[in-house]
């Protein structure tokens, strides 16, 4: 299985402590604190999916778009969501 949700997560966590799960584990930590709409927008952004598609399936405009992209990204970079996605 290949590391698309290490290897996304090392690009938009500023600073990460230890090493990261494994995927299925940070697949369920991502499930379990981000919001429907961000989990699927994180899934689509590791898929590289255009902007106009995930506009389409998170039935949104530009705006929410970008609202969904920073508050998700905020939410990776809070300590006690990071301290959930390394291995202690």
């Amino acid at each position: 299985m290949d590391n698309r949700y290490a290897n996304e997560l090392e690009k938009d966590i500023k600073k990460i402590v230890g090493e990261l799960k494994d995927e299925e584990q940070l697949r369920d930590v991502l499930k379990k604190k981000l919001t429907k709409k961000e989990f699927k927008f994180y899934n689509m952004k590791i898929d590289n999916i255009s902007e106009d598609v995930m506009k389409d399936e998170l039935h949104c405009d530009d705006e929410r778009l970008e609202a969904i992209k920073k508050q998700t990204i905020l939410k990776l970079n809070q300590e006690k969501i990071k301290k959930e996605l390394v291995n202690i």
